[in-house]
């Protein structure tokens, strides 16, 4: 049955919409799309990259890890965006971020990456390390919501 004829509206949604905000996206938009680039980088933008030979991509804002399932298709989203079009590897947050400990893992993250005595993977992990005694000082406790988002995803 049409589900057109029955009276119901078909809700029609594209995973690769999913996306993030750039610095000056809001500035695009308040021009009316007058601007070369709006400052919005969707899952769909990302699949047309040429991305090989890119070791590392760092999403740092809320939920970046996350993305629709659809059945027989997996997690469509920017973390899979970015993998297709060719990015080795990937950091990105499972749920909304702190803004203060964001940065205090992030800045360790790549303290440890330009020590040279860490790959990728383990950078993230001993800064997340660092930051469960950060947060244990701080707050009392060490909370994984504060310490715990951010995932390491692909080649070390």
């Amino acid at each position: 049955m049409d589900s057109r004829k029955a009276g119901r509206k078909v809700k029609v949604e594209n995973p690769l919409l999913s996306g993030i905000a750039l610095a000056g996206a809001n500035n695009a938009l308040k021009s009316g799309g007058t601007e070369r680039s709006d400052g919005i980088v969707t899952a769909e933008k990302i699949l047309s990259l040429k991305l090989r030979g890119t070791d590392m991509v760092v999403l740092s804002a809320c939920d970046t890890g996350l993305g629709e399932v659809k059945a027989s298709e997996g997690v469509n989203g920017l973390r899979r965006a970015f993998t297709q079009a060719g990015t080795r590897s990937l950091v990105m947050s499972m749920w909304q971020v702190p803004d203060q400990e964001t940065k205090e893992l992030m800045v360790e993250f790549y303290k440890n990456i330009r020590s040279g005595k860490m790959n990728r993977c383990q950078a993230l992990r001993q800064a997340a390390l660092k930051q469960i005694k950060t947060v244990r000082t701080r707050y009392g406790n060490a909370n994984p919501f504060v310490w715990g988002a951010f995932v390491f995803m692909g080649e070390p």
